[in-house]
């Protein structure tokens, strides 16, 4: 499996530099103020920041013109809604250009036939535990429920994933998954990843996959 790593929940200036120098393959930057995690204002991206690490911003139900300013602003790369954004919202974020990574809420009675009308505006899904918070609930799902979807489009997994159990990723070999997205596991406070975890967490993510 090769798998590519997401950090999300990134805020603060010098963690974002210190997270971004192990080179996971993606970094993400909440836009949605009711997260714990969101990004002030006035927030800017370290000039520091690596080219090669894409950068993926989080919406949730907001504005489109609003999201592409924010784009524009922060040289994202990718952006992620994370709430209810119809196919044709996703389409516009391509006609720009814009990557889409579109996320899906999954719970025992998910219906996986709702992605495939996405299928042709989201060059990701990301699949992650419905609970009380738009992602950061530090809980996994059932995997098993996985095997529902048809894997046209390749997934990023999330949800309760730590340096605990990123060896249980194994066995999804079978599917089409692209990528792990991590967020409070390897927090020491909301938005600020423990450093030391984060690299165990690539260890074990090179070593055991």
């Amino acid at each position: 499996m090769n798998l590519k790593l997401k950090i999300c929940g990134m805020r603060e200036p010098s963690n974002i530099v210190e997270v971004a120098g192990l080179q996971p393959e993606y970094l993400g930057f909440i836009f949605y103020k009711k997260s714990p995690r969101c990004v002030p204002a006035d927030f800017k991206i370290p000039a520091e920041f690596p080219t090669t690490v894409k950068r993926v911003g989080v919406f949730v139900d907001e504005d489109l013109e609003q999201v592409i300013t924010r784009v524009h602003q922060h040289h994202l790369d990718f952006v992620q809604p994370h709430g209810n954004e119809s196919v044709a919202f996703c389409e516009k974020l391509k006609e720009q250009s814009i990557g889409v990574i579109k996320v899906f809420s999954v719970e025992d009675e998910f219906d996986f036939n709702v992605t495939k009308t996405y299928s042709d505006v989201a060059d990701y899904f990301l699949f992650d535990t419905k609970g009380k918070y738009r992602g950061g609930n530090g809980q996994a799902f059932d995997w098993n429920l996985l095997q529902r979807y048809d894997q046209e489009t390749p997934f990023f997994l999330s949800g309760g994933l730590s340096v605990d159990n990123i060896s249980n990723v194994n066995t999804l070999k079978n599917l089409n998954l692209h990528a792990i997205d991590v967020n409070s596991g390897l927090e020491s406070t909301p938005a600020v990843k423990d450093v030391v975890k984060v690299e165990e967490f690539i260890r074990n993510l090179k070593s055991k996959i």
